[in-house]
């Protein structure tokens, strides 16, 4: 029951942060100007994505693999983990060969439909994980990186001369989608059978972990914006700073 308390609590900051990410773009409708210290934070919730995959998400997808169906050869966790990377890869190559084609109302569409598919998922993965410990670290990574994500969201948006309504629909969709993911995944793991439950917990945090994978490193590297390329290595060592909070964290999970 704590557990489950701590998970909706988690759902309602997140969703929070979602929102209050968006309230400047949206109300000034304007578009974007370069702030060092937004690029900054941003970098280092990449590290702090790129961290919880590698140190948390794919060893703890390992170990549940291994405790249900013992030793296997095939390495399902890194399989899980490629779907997840090449599904972002997919819908993020699927929005440029758009945008050769149609308008930029399109490509914020799909751009819309990407992060609100990855935010299910990550909320999923939240809600599915029976560990205080690990349920932990995955609402670390994610408040970490929401409050970037809406914020592009809103001035992909605003760019894109989206009418209100509908940009108002896109923002309370994507805000919703990881708190609706955490009750999923929490109604899954109280109504399946530990081997079922266990199984599908692995894989979605493999799967998940991809996604985090492509999150920090290609969408990262594609979609920051520097005023000079001076910046580059303070945005590396914010990364890499966040990279190293994951890893001492994985000291105690």
């Amino acid at each position: 029951m704590i557990l489950i308390t701590y998970k909706a609590i988690a759902g309602l900051l997140i969703f929070i942060t979602s929102i209050v990410a968006v309230i400047y773009p949206l109300k000034s409708r304007i578009h974007p100007a370069h702030n060092g210290v937004l690029e900054l934070g941003d970098a280092f919730a990449s590290g702090i994505f790129l961290g919880a995959a590698l140190f948390h998400m794919i060893p703890d997808a390992n170990l549940e693999f291994t405790q249900i169906l013992g030793l296997t050869k095939y390495p399902l966790s890194e399989f899980f983990c490629a779907a997840g990377f090449l599904l972002l890869l997919f819908f993020e190559r699927l929005s440029e060969n758009t945008g050769d084609h149609s308008t930029g109302k399109t490509i914020s569409y799909i751009f819309a439909a990407i992060i609100i598919i990855h935010s299910l998922i990550e909320g999923t993965v939240l809600g599915i994980n029976t560990t205080f410990a690990t349920a932990s670290i995955i609402f670390l990574a994610i408040i970490a990186h929401k409050g970037s994500e809406s914020f592009a969201l809103a001035i992909t948006l605003n760019q894109s001369k989206l009418a209100i309504r509908p940009t108002l629909i896109l923002i309370a969709i994507f805000s919703l989608m990881t708190p609706l993911g955490i009750a999923l995944g929490t109604t899954l793991t109280l109504f399946l059978q530990y081997k079922t439950g266990g199984l599908l917990a692995a894989g979605f945090t493999a799967f998940a972990s991809g996604t985090f994978l492509y999150m920090s490193t290609l969408h990262h590297i594609n979609h920051h914006k520097r005023a000079h390329e001076g910046e580059g290595m303070k945005e590396f060592g914010a990364l890499v700073t966040g990279l190293s909070v994951m890893a001492v964290l994985g000291i105690w999970s």
